[in-house]
């Protein structure tokens, strides 16, 4: 029921982090794999692990917000491997962090673009291919700050909390059609977008006491997730939002984002 075999995944923001534990564990289990980021070079390590595993890698070098690139990296998949049965849309990131009211448009239209339209340009292009197969597991990536409201990092929150409404929206439209759309929501994980927060053993025990299992989640958390919703062992799961946060979501209280950021112990 955990197995991929025979089954293609397209994984975004697949060179490092998150979306490269993605992409091995679904190789483990049997799926061929395209990896995609914007930059070529660690892709490529990234294949040859998967090459290794006994699974054939597709490089894809394509910015995610680019709606023609995006098109043109489903289309090179599909030719590649002759179909596509899971994408899974990991490409995203917060860049500023900071009160509100000094949010730029710059800041704004960048985090619309790396985290929304990206997935909405992937949702467009894969699920034209997956409705005409009649099958299919869309997974999005969302964020714990997509499902309450962080200080601080408001323009993250509200592109998150876009993708949490998308995916249900899209996994009601398409459900008919045997396509799948879920929602992975991780809280605290270690990887460079976290680095400055996990790295600082002040702020990193400030937050945990958030988090009641205590511990920062690791990259091969989400993957174990995305394997579970891409296979048939979800096949009745569509609509969903997996909470993978330790508990964090579950409390009330603790220290926040705002309190590490105005005390001066998270650079920005």
């Amino acid at each position: 029921m955990f197995g991929l075999e025979g089954r293609t995944v397209l994984v975004t923001g697949a060179s490092r982090g998150i979306g490269r534990a993605i992409a091995l564990a679904c190789a483990e289990v049997g799926a061929d794999v395209a990896l995609l980021a914007r930059g070529t070079d660690a892709l490529r390590e990234v294949a040859e692990i998967v090459e290794k595993l006994g699974r054939r890698a597709l490089v894809l070098t394509c910015d995610a917000g680019d709606e023609d690139q995006v098109r043109a990296a489903v289309a090179d998949t599909v030719a590649q491997f002759g179909r596509l049965d899971v994408l899974v849309n990991n490409a995203g990131g917060f860049g500023f962090a900071g009160p509100f009211l000094e949010l730029t448009a710059r800041d704004w239209a960048d985090a619309i673009r790396l985290n929304l339209d990206s997935v909405v340009h992937f949702c467009r292009a894969a699920g034209r291919v997956m409705v005409r197969q009649r099958s299919g597991s869309l997974i999005n990536i969302g964020s714990v700050s997509g499902v309450g409201g962080v200080p601080m990092l408001s323009h993250y929150a509200a592109v998150k909390a876009a993708v949490v409404s998308l995916t249900r929206s899209l996994a009601a439209e398409w459900a008919a059609s045997g396509v799948r759309v879920n929602c992975v929501v991780p809280g605290w994980i270690t990887t460079e977008l976290t680095r400055a927060m996990s790295g600082q053993e002040e702020v990193s025990e400030g937050l945990l006491r958030a988090v009641p299992a205590r511990r920062w989640g690791d990259p091969e958390d989400v993957a174990g997730a995305v394997v579970y919703l891409a296979g048939d062992a979800a096949k009745l799961t569509t609509g969903s939002c997996l909470t993978l946060d330790g508990g964090m979501t579950s409390t009330i209280g603790g220290p926040t984002l705002i309190d590490m950021l105005e005390m001066g112990r998270i650079p920005v």
